[in-house]
């Protein structure tokens, strides 16, 4: 153990990072939010502290996002952040520099890729390893993927959604959507102004995503009243949404998933194909716990079954940790 146990497993995500630790679990598990100088770009905050100040900050104080659709937007900032979570996460008492293996979405391009590891390794890094986050997802989801039998994971995060069949450790076939959970707030968003008039920020529509947010409908409409500003007046106002208008607004985002299921599925040997008929689909991420997802797929999919993920919020970070143990197999594949 070249960190005498404290090597460690990153699931940057463009909503919340976790970072696992070997032997320990995941150790820390924050919003991807930093806080900085407007001037200088010192990290005054980062995480739940950073989350906070958004749209509370005074001019010199700028609260930020780094990551957007999966990939480092904010060079900067993302680095600021990392540092200021493995900090955090594991403290001073390191002897030796760790290996991280650090998760990337399938679809980024070579340049956000390597933003990501220069990250990494100005952060503190040994070495750098960066598998695809769908394969993570499923090994951290506990499914056979490195058994010659197609297993199809959906890992439906904050910036991307990326659908994967995976065979014998390695991902047979893949899309990856620039739409995810920041998409359904985005369109959550969009809906209220156009239907109401009224503006609301991202942290509302993501209550409504989360408290009322639906793919099948309830037995019962839900409710909830937000505030919210209205576009003509510039006045405060206090609004009731239900749980069929969030559905309504959300829609879009679920057939692009399903479209993608189909293409993947489309371009995948019938063997494998067969093996995900079967065995099922598994969900993870924080998409995952929209109500009926899982029901609305399988309808829409022939009744293909699908399962939501013992903990979807953790599947990454705990795939990390598990290959952490395996380090291996990276060995003259994603090492740098």
């Amino acid at each position: 153990m070249s960190l005498f146990g404290r090597d460690i497993g990153i699931d940057l995500g463009t909503a919340n990072t976790l970072i696992y630790e070997r032997n320990k679990g995941v150790i820390l598990r924050e919003p991807s939010v930093v806080a900085m100088e407007a001037k200088t770009r010192k990290v005054v905050a980062v995480g739940n502290d950073a989350r906070a100040m958004l749209g509370r900050t005074p001019q010199n104080i700028i609260t930020v996002k780094p990551l957007r659709d999966g990939v480092i937007a904010d060079y900067q900032g993302t680095l600021g952040m990392l540092k200021q979570f493995i900090k955090k996460a594991v403290g001073r008492a390191i002897l030796s520099k760790p290996s991280m293996v650090i998760c990337v979405p399938a679809g980024v391009t070579k340049v956000e890729r390597k933003a990501v590891i220069e990250a990494g390794l100005e952060s503190g890094a040994k070495e750098i390893f960066d598998p695809e986050e769908s394969l993570m997802a499923a090994v951290g989801a506990g499914l056979p993927v490195f058994e010659p039998t197609g297993n199809m994971i959906i890992d439906i995060g904050g910036g991307t959604t990326e659908v994967a069949v995976i065979s014998m450790g390695n991902i047979v076939n893949s899309q990856t959507l620039r739409s995810a959970g920041d998409t359904f707030d985005e369109l959550i968003t969009q809906y209220v102004k156009k239907k109401y008039r009224v503006l609301i920020g991202a942290r509302t529509a993501e209550d409504l995503k989360v408290n009322i947010g639906n793919a099948m409908g309830f037995d019962e409409i839900k409710t909830m009243m937000i505030r919210g500003r209205n576009a003509d007046q510039g006045l405060p106002v206090n609004l009731t949404l239900n749980s069929d208008e969030i559905r309504e607004a959300m829609q879009p985002i679920f057939s692009e998933i399903l479209e993608a299921i189909r293409a993947t599925l489309e371009l995948t040997p019938p063997e494998l194909t067969a093996d995900v008929m079967a065995n099922g689909i598994v969900l993870s991420g924080g998409g995952a716990l929209i109500s009926g997802l899982d029901a609305y797929l399988s309808e829409k999919t022939g009744n293909i079954p699908v399962k939501v993920a013992d903990k979807p919020l953790e599947c990454v970070a705990i795939g990390t940790g598990k290959m952490l143990t395996k380090l291996d197999y990276f060995k003259g594949i994603t090492k740098v």
